[in-house]
């Protein structure tokens, strides 16, 4: 912008100067507009996809949120700019009427938790304007978020050596302790490297990158090393932790990816998690996790993370948990406990994205329940039972009886199994079976009897010859039948053997040849 010094004297170049000043404001303001309405809409998309996050999401959704919430950033950083750009020096509110203000982010306040440092501006001695004494009305308080940058730095430990006059004997004090033995590395630095490893998943070699940049020169060899190191140091402390998890008797145990990069590509790993938090029922015992990794998901590793333990398991319904609920297990059977909040996420999903009635429905019943258990939250055992039979049992079972009627309503997805918005929930209400809770009782039993009962030998070989028979020998005989109905009547005749069948023909066909041949 030009300076007034600067300004032309002629009405018609100020006249110009004005409109071409107005027009490429207006033109910052519209692109603002548009910018707002952009990230809007980017946040309703990343409100969506962050339901899923916790849940059975897949390694493309989570990118896909990493793409938008990156897209997101430089909307609103343009978004500002642009602002900042039209709000420039002598562009206040005097200046430009018919401008539109722009909308910003209501803020919150700023962390409680964090230290103040109060700063106190000088207040002058006596009054401007006549030269009176002052008295102190009040304060008004400015809050400014600040981070100390961090600081890299150098111990240096010194033990001075002293002799005696009389025996000639030498005294010193003994060295400073290390984590790492014949190490220089101290134990802030050693917990910074490992939470950035374990806790943000960031690789040693990204942590050897930054700090080259800030000028200290640590190699990803001299990283593994000291990760290596501190993970056998700190095995007593992570048994001591196993130890009071299990020593609980309800556990919560979920799992979540981790992505693994193995020969040259990303897969994708697990991080089982075993919780003990006895503090919604006044539990004396102090909240305690318990982490297992593993390169996939099958079932044999939470049965061997929870192979000596017994209790009420609170989890979702992975099939992996299966065998650990078995009645023969050693050294007895665990209890489940089916998760209300993994149920309640597949409905909340189709209320909110495909605006389904009855899973609204459901999840109000359910916000009900839920309402109900937070104020039970923190009360001992006896007063949480006796309120839950008295509150909350009517609920659940008046739940359970508006979604058996409710479920012939949905239409199943797939032949022989019930709809995914109640099968789930009434087999979390009533657990009996595994597999399909829809047979009766009596099927289901010889069902999972032949299951895990033995096969016959020959069973598998009388089948494929049964399908080679009915297939021809055809890869993909459907393909076959199709291209046969599609050839004409003439190559079918000429292609027709002593072997071979005619050809199908559709029904009305067939009736007026057999009518030309009879007449």
């Amino acid at each position: 912008m030009s300076a007034p010094d600067d300004l032309p004297d002629d009405p018609d170049a100020l006249r110009a100067a004005l409109v071409a000043e107005q027009a490429a404001r207006r033109e910052a303001e519209a692109r603002a507009t548009g910018a707002e309405a952009m990230v809007a809409h980017l946040k309703l998309l990343i409100a969506k996809l962050k339901h899923d996050r916790f849940g059975a999401s897949s390694e493309r959704g989570r990118k896909l949120l990493d793409q938008l919430e990156l897209e997101l950033d430089e909307l609103v950083t343009a978004a500002s700019e642009d602002a900042t750009e039209a709000e420039g020096p002598g562009s206040g509110p005097a200046s430009r009427p018919t401008a539109l203000p722009r909308r910003r982010p209501v803020r919150g306040p700023l962390p409680a938790h964090l230290p103040r440092e109060r700063v106190v501006i000088a207040a002058p001695a006596a009054c401007p304007c006549c030269g009176g004494k002052l008295s102190k009305l009040g304060e008004d308080i400015t809050e400014t978020l600040e981070v100390v940058p961090r600081q890299w730095k150098v111990i240096q430990t010194v033990r001075e050596r002293f002799s005696c006059r009389a025996c000639e004997a030498i005294t010193q004090p003994p060295a400073p302790f290390h984590p790492i033995a014949r190490g220089r590395a101290g134990p802030n630095l050693l917990a910074m490297v490992l939470e950035a490893k374990f806790g943000q998943h960031l690789p040693l070699n990204r942590q050897s990158e930054t700090f080259a940049r800030e000028g200290v020169e640590l190699g990803v060899s001299t990283l593994a090393d000291w990760v290596g190191t501190c993970t056998a140091m700190l095995r007593p402390l992570v048994a001591l932790i196993e130890a009071h998890v299990l020593a609980a008797g309800r556990l919560h145990g979920d799992d979540t990816t981790v992505p693994l990069m193995a020969s040259g590509k990303t897969v994708t790993a697990r991080l089982w998690t075993y919780v003990r938090d006895d503090r919604p029922f006044a539990g004396p015992a102090p909240p305690a996790a318990m982490f297992r990794y593993s390169r996939d998901r099958t079932g044999e590793h939470p049965n061997r993370h929870l192979a000596g333990w017994r209790g009420i398991l609170q989890a979702d319904a992975y099939a992996g948990f299966h065998e650990l609920y078995a009645a023969d297990r050693k050294p007895g059977p665990i209890l489940e406990a089916g998760c209300w909040a993994h149920g309640r996420r597949k409905l909340f999903k189709l209320a909110e994205v495909a605006r389904a009635p009855l899973a609204a429905k459901a999840v109000r019943r359910m916000d009900a329940i839920f309402a109900v258990e937070r104020a039970l939250n923190g009360l001992p055992v006896a007063e949480r039972l006796a309120a839950r039979r008295e509150r909350v049992a009517p609920l659940v079972a008046d739940l359970e009886a508006w979604m058996r009627p409710a479920r012939p309503a949905v239409p199943a997805h797939r032949p022989g199994q019930g709809d995914g918005l109640h099968a789930q929930a009434l087999g979390g209400v009533h657990p009996v079976s595994r597999r399909r809770p829809d047979l009766p009782h009596e099927q289901r039993r010889r069902a999972g009897a032949a299951w895990r009962g033995p096969r016959a030998e020959g069973l598998a070989v009388r089948r494929q010859r049964s399908r080679r028979r009915a297939g021809r020998g055809d890869v993909l005989p459907h393909r076959h039948r199709e291209a046969q109905r599609c050839r004409p009547a003439r190559l079918a005749r000429r292609c027709a053997g002593p072997d071979r069948r005619p050809p199908r023909l559709p029904a009305a066909r067939a009736v007026a040849l057999a009518l030309e041949e009879g007449r």
